[in-house]
């Protein structure tokens, strides 16, 4: 049963609670033992020989009667004597009992006052780590993601609690960062192609030299085209997100073929002498081969994309692992992990044919979160970079 009332009064009721039946559990067993051997302890008390009592005599031969062993019947004032014994040690027993219990009954009602008191005040030092909590979460905000409890407290439940909360904290923080970034980013990279649209328009169609008016036409496209990738681009990891509406059986290898081929065979590559290898092994994965299918293609043309003339892809696929390296610029170790945030690049955007939007390796990291898998990348010693992905094994395992 729930007991009414905040978490402070409800651990008051049942530390006050404990303590007070504690007490009165100790005082019962105190007045129960005494009982049951305070007529024994007033009889012999009684019972002492006159030379034994100080200052005085007592009867002088009850006690043959009352406490000797079995023998002859005493007298018949012997008997009256002892009688008169028993009856006042009932009397005292009866009038000491009363007064323990009494005692006790008071100091009972003092020590509950002393107990719930007590209680109060450590239900209190107990729950003051979750008032912290509590304050700190009603003072957060958008603005001040960046404070944290730092419970100064022992080690205990509490304690992993505050720093659990900090933990999420620096998890929301980022988030809140990398969202924060993403809008911006996109909306730079919207008015940019806007923009270039607009200055394109209305300096490039000005004049009347069918040159210029087809070179403009020409620029006018390839930012519009720009600007419907980077929408695309935008949908694709808005919907990747979001996570897997079905699972079924890919042929990662399959796969893998199809999308190198398809960029092998790209006037692009042939351009600047870019050699492709694939090496492939019979793995079948699963996920939605639609959003597989734009990992792979997410990959192998950033490989592409971010290498130079002459340079090689190499694309693997076996054991559950897809392996995509390639050569090209040297890539500072430490600006690796970046690389998967939407809009991260290593040089600052020309807007030039074919440069991308940055969305490619956002929208692998997302594609494979939604899969479950793992994906990490490193620098190449000699340029270039090498992006694994490895994909869980059908029990849940990676």
């Amino acid at each position: 049963m729930r007991l009414p009332g905040g978490e402070r009064a409800r651990l008051t009721a049942l530390y006050g609670g404990l303590l007070v039946l504690a007490g009165a559990m100790l005082i019962g067993l105190i007045n129960f033992l005494v009982a049951q051997g305070l007529y024994t302890t007033i009889s012999t008390a009684v019972a002492r020989r006159p030379d034994e009592i100080p200052g005085g005599a007592a009867p002088s031969s009850y006690a043959s009667a009352e406490l000797a062993s079995p023998g002859p019947v005493p007298a018949q004032g012997d008997a009256e004597a002892a009688e008169a014994v028993r009856t006042f040690t009932r009397a005292a027993q009866q009038a000491t009992q009363n007064e323990l219990l009494t005692i006790s009954l008071i100091t009972l009602a003092v020590f509950a006052v002393i107990s719930v008191a007590l209680a109060w005040w450590m239900a209190g030092r107990v729950l003051r780590p979750v008032g912290v909590i509590t304050r700190t979460a009603q003072r957060l905000s958008g603005e001040n993601l960046h404070e944290r409890i730092a419970l100064d407290a022992p080690d205990g439940e509490l304690k992993r609690l505050a720093d659990t909360f900090d933990a999420m904290l620096d998890r929301l923080e980022h988030l809140v960062g990398a969202q924060k970034r993403f809008a911006a980013n996109a909306a730079h990279e919207l008015r940019t192609s806007l923009a270039v649209q607009r200055a394109a328009a209305e300096i490039g169609l000005a004049t009347a030299d069918p040159e210029a008016v087809a070179r403009i036409r020409r620029k006018l496209i390839e930012v519009a085209d720009s600007s419907e990738r980077l929408v695309e681009g935008l949908l694709l990891l808005s919907v990747s997100d979001q996570g897997l509406d079905h699972h079924e059986p890919v042929a990662l290898d399959a796969l893998v073929r199809s999308v190198t081929a398809e960029h092998t065979a790209s006037q692009q590559v042939r351009d600047r002498g870019i050699t492709v290898r694939t090496e492939t092994a019979p793995v079948t994965v699963q996920g939605d081969p639609v959003l597989l299918t734009h990992l792979v293609h997410n990959l192998v043309g950033n490989a592409l994309r971010h290498n130079h003339d002459g340079g090689h892809v190499t694309v693997t696929a076996r054991g559950r692992t897809l392996e995509v390296t390639n050569t090209g610029p040297q890539v500072p170790p430490e600006t690796v992990p970046y690389l998967f945030e939407p809009f991260r690049r290593l040089e600052e955007r020309r807007h030039a044919r074919g440069e991308g939007a940055g969305l490619g390796l956002s929208i692998v990291a997302s594609i494979a979160r939604a899969h479950r898998a793992r994906i990490d990348a490193e620098a190449n010693p000699d340029g270039g970079l090498t992006v694994r992905v490895v994909f869980p094994t059908p029990d849940g395992g990676s």
